[in-house]
């Protein structure tokens, strides 16, 4: 991700990567802090801000005592976006650092690296960002082996279902939108996300005319553009998280008169607006919080506070690893104990008002196991779209803040 960071959002960066350097070997004690790792892409903003919501987390549990009476210490290594050095610091921070708990990534290829040996050396582990629905399908075809591992964030599925609900309300009902084209980068979660666009779409009553997976290294989106175009869509849903800040400039700069729709991960960074020059006006995207909305009680308040301390709103890992690390410390206060088959235990009985929802992990015996529940009471999700250099939510109804509106070169009717 190319992230252009302001000064205080650098600066914590900065402050980050110095802690990574002072990390050293540890044995647990009675007394001893309570060790939480994130492994993260620290250099990312999304990666950051793991690291920085764990610790507003920390210092609030902290505040109040901590848990067991003992402090929470969030420990957090660089994975440098890659599976090798994630495992690597999964490794470290197990056999050196003695943590009793994992935060980790929001790539779904990092996650399925670690879950392996999240099994083998007993380590409970809790993603707040990976998609892939092959996280929780290993979990569910071998719980005894993989139940150390959580998804903390919407499954692919989910966030396609999610998708197609908002559709049918804004594209169809509203707009009377009839035919998309769907395009999504070539990765892990996108292929079960690109699955259920394919069955849920045409259900909402909206035709797929074209279907576009391109590579994330791609740099230049005009042939992509050209190409749907020529398929006469009303809406390109995208599924895209590595890429975002090309597609968005050459969309406007280009004026494809198609709107914009589903989900575009970079676009959930605050910082997305100045990245894209203003070209992000008028792009929608499926998201679990915003800084503004109060998707519960807890969403504002933590938003505010995120913001008096790093300079900026959180992206969406910030809101999830908030929430994952109240998950690792009452588990541990129920269990009373850190031991990892007592703490999976009471991590699965999670009934959490979080950041972004009430959250509940699906059982043993369910499909996505061990996956947050998605849906009415639970985590529905929203979707916003930047206008005017702010996040607007526009979807569910109940929450929205503004209406859906797309800038003058795009054409309702195509």
């Amino acid at each position: 991700m190319n992230d252009r960071l302001p000064p205080l959002r650098r600066a914590a960066l900065a402050a980050t990567a110095a802690a990574l350097c002072l990390a050293a070997p540890a044995h647990a004690q009675s007394g001893d802090p309570i060790k939480i790792g994130v492994i993260a892409e620290v250099q990312s903003i999304a990666g950051a801000d793991t690291g920085h919501g764990a610790q507003i987390a920390a210092d609030e549990i902290n505040a109040k005592g901590g848990i067991l009476g003992r402090k929470i210490e969030i420990v957090t290594y660089d994975n440098k976006s890659s599976s090798a050095d994630s495992v690597r610091a999964f490794q470290r921070a197990v056999s050196e650092d003695k943590v009793s708990a994992v935060i980790a990534s929001y790539i779904s290829e990092v996650v399925l690296a670690l879950e392996p040996w999240a099994a083998r050396l007993k380590m409970p582990l809790i993603t707040p960002g990976a998609a892939s629905n092959e996280i929780t399908k290993a979990i569910h075809n071998d719980y005894d082996k993989n139940k150390y591992t959580f998804h903390g964030y919407l499954t692919s599925a989910a966030q396609a279902q999610l998708v197609c609900d908002a559709a049918k309300d804004l594209l169809v009902d509203r707009l009377k939108l009839k035919n998309i084209a769907i395009m999504s980068e070539d990765a892990a979660w996108t292929k079960p996300l690109d699955i259920g666009f394919e069955a849920c779409f045409p259900k909402v009553g909206m035709n797929v005319v074209d279907h576009v997976r391109f590579s994330p290294d791609t740099t230049d989106f005009t042939p992509i553009f050209n190409n749907i175009e020529g398929k006469k869509p009303d809406a390109i849903v995208t599924g895209i998280s590595h890429v975002g800040v090309q597609p968005t400039v050459q969309w406007k700069n280009q004026q494809v008169p198609i709107a914009m729709f589903g989900i575009s991960a970079q676009a959930l960074s605050p910082t997305f607006w100045n990245d894209t020059n203003g070209a992000a006006d008028g792009v929608p995207s499926l998201a679990v919080a915003t800084p503004d909305v109060a998707v519960t009680s807890k969403t504002k308040p933590f938003a505010q506070a995120f913001k008096a301390k790093y300079g900026a709103p959180p992206a969406y890992t910030g809101y999830t690893a908030y929430d994952d690390v109240y998950i690792i410390t009452e588990a541990i206060k129920r269990a009373g104990s850190t031991d990892p088959d007592r703490m999976v235990a009471e991590m699965e009985k999670t009934k959490y008002e979080g950041t972004i929802g009430n959250i509940e992990f699906y059982g043993r015996d369910e499909e996505f196991t061990h996956g947050i529940k998605s849906g009415p009471g639970y985590v529905t999700g929203l979707v916003f779209q930047w206008q005017n250099a702010r996040q607007v939510t526009v979807w569910p109804q109940k929450i929205a803040e503004g209406q859906l509106k797309f800038p003058d070169f795009v054409k309702l009717s195509q």
